[in-house]
């Protein structure tokens, strides 16, 4: 499959699938609190995809039975909600969510805290998220897509981390996984050339141990192979003639600074 270059009215739809859908992000994620089960979760999200005229991407994809994907603790991605599985104090929980706006996807990913959380884990969720920073300085035209990936490998691994390899990013549009692969480790090859309109969803998964994963017996939910903590950031970004844009970005972050959609690189 070939990388689509978007046309000037696909972007235009793209920023506002990306806008709602960091909407629901931040809302969602204030949401959550001790003694919630994670299908409450997924039903308050399906309510604020569905309320803002969206579909969401994730429900009945290849059999995927939930709107939202939440993993808790060393669940890594792909996590079912459950009426069984409550959220605790101390916990961190991923919400990785797509949704379909006038048939264009914007897919992204937040880990939060549940109350009170440990210094190893909210050391885990900033860096994880730094991570995705650190590879996106090299999101323009005229760089490498591996350059990304060589990015966020670094990072991660110069503060100890371990970088899943079993899972990586992947470019997005009117389908939800689109060319091309983005790997979140390094590369020997340099990858295709970025040009201008590319859409491309970068996620990093970052393990507080191990680089390795397994697959429960539900053949979706992902954990950690030595059952320590990880953590997962993603966001659909938009490749330009310079600095990228991110599309799926959520006004709480551009607040505390974490990313300036006028600044520079």
């Amino acid at each position: 499959m070939s990388v689509t270059i978007k046309s000037a009215r696909e972007i235009e739809l793209m920023r506002a699938a990306g806008k709602i859908l960091a909407k629901v992000h931040q809302d969602l994620g204030k949401a959550i609190k001790p003694g919630m089960t994670t299908f409450e979760i997924d039903q308050i999200g399906e309510e604020m995809i569905l309320s803002y005229g969206c579909i969401p991407s994730f429900k009945n994809y290849r059999g995927y039975p939930a709107s939202v994907c939440i993993s808790v603790n060393n669940e890594v991605v792909h996590g079912i909600p459950s009426k069984k599985r409550t959220v605790k104090e101390g916990d961190i929980v991923s919400l990785d969510i797509g949704v379909i706006y006038k048939g264009y996807h914007s897919d992204a990913a937040r880990t939060h805290g549940v109350g009170e959380i440990s210094k190893n884990a909210a050391d885990l969720i900033r860096h994880t998220r730094e991570s995705f920073f650190a590879g996106i300085q090299y999101a323009m035209a005229g760089n490498h897509l591996h350059q990304i990936s060589g990015a966020v490998y670094d990072y991660a691994k110069k503060r100890g981390y371990g970088v899943v390899r079993d899972l990586v990013g992947h470019g997005i549009g009117a389908n939800l996984h689109e060319a091309p692969e983005i790997p979140n480790f390094r590369k020997l090859n340099r990858g295709i050339r970025l040009r201008p309109g590319m859409t491309l969803a970068v996620e990093p998964m970052i393990n507080e141990g191990t680089d390795n994963v397994e697959w429960l017996d539900d053949g979706w939910t992902v954990v950690t192979q030595d059952g320590r903590l990880s953590a997962h950031y993603e966001n659909t970004i938009l490749i330009t003639k310079g600095r990228p844009e991110i599309l799926s970005i959520t006004e709480d972050e551009v607040a505390a600074g974490i990313w300036n959609p006028e600044g520079c690189i």
